[in-house]
């Protein structure tokens, strides 16, 4: 069987879009390790499926799956990227879009110059909902690693996030710190990463090392858990932009409590069948 697909990004961070609401298919993890793998696949971070809504009150069901063929509960970059692929290709003229994650509903708003906002829900930073082991929440926790000592926050944004405040991006130890951090044990379902420096009170540089992928061009929820931190800790103020390798996103959030709002860019690269 041939599979239409579409190669699309948001700031860098690249997917693979497949349309199982007009194509007969199932996506299985090792399905997505194959179209995946940059060598011998097509290549993408993330594997994002769009399906027939199973409720009344949604638009469509909107799967994730990384590089490694897991299934994860959230992807901004992803959400905007289906916005626009939904719209594009006439499956809906309505906007907003509601689409159905694993764990939540999600709004997303076409704008004028082809951007897209996507409403990411409230900030989830109860621990025991991250999750993340810890006698009691805080706005920064000790973590231990190789017998060092980290501060990092804790947020979940649909899917969890530990944020830790850096001098300088360009010589974070993302390549290091962030597989090992990813895997802590505190974190039973694992932790995407990321490394945020404060430029001043409205601006943010990041590099976000994701769970099952690895240093990506750029990470939407990651962008709105380091906001969400640097807001949490008063060193910004909303609106903020956060800059990525591969761009800069507008993040909204007036406090806990507040769903937030995330606007960036999205761009379809090219259309393909594959084979599977």
């Amino acid at each position: 069987m041939l599979m239409k697909f579409t190669k699309m990004h948001g700031l860098g961070n690249d997917f693979v879009v497949i349309d199982a609401v007009t194509q007969n298919v199932h996506v299985t993890g090792s399905m997505v390790r194959r179209l995946a793998n940059r060598t011998l696949g097509i290549g993408c971070d993330q594997v994002l499926v769009i399906e027939a809504p199973t409720e009344t009150d949604i638009d469509f069901n909107y799967r994730i799956f990384n590089q490694d063929g897991g299934e994860v509960e959230q992807c901004g970059n992803g959400a905007r990227c289906l916005a626009r692929y939904v719209y594009d290709r006439q499956l809906t003229g309505k906007n907003p879009i509601l689409v159905k994650t694993k764990n939540r509903v999600m709004a997303l708003h076409l704008e004028d110059n082809k951007s897209v906002r996507v409403d990411m829900g409230i900030p989830q930073l109860d621990p025991a909902q991250i999750p993340f082991q810890t006698e009691q929440p805080a706005a920064l926790y000790e973590i231990e690693v190789a017998d060092e000592r980290h501060h990092i926050a804790a947020v979940s944004m649909g899917n969890p996030h530990a944020v830790l405040q850096v001098l300088d991006v360009t010589t974070a130890p993302v390549e290091t710190l962030g597989p090992i951090l990813e895997c802590h044990s505190r974190f039973p379902s694992r932790v995407n990463v990321g490394f945020m420096q404060i430029v001043d009170r409205s601006t943010i540089k990041l590099r976000v090392f994701e769970r099952g992928v690895g240093e990506t061009q750029a990470c939407g929820s990651g962008a709105c858990a380091a906001a969400v931190a640097a807001i949490q800790q008063e060193l910004v103020d909303s609106p903020v932009t956060v800059q990525l390798t591969g761009g800069d996103l507008n993040i909204q959030w007036q406090g806990v409590d507040e769903p937030l709002l995330m606007t960036g860019p999205t761009a379809s690269v090219f259309h393909g069948r594959v084979r599977i």
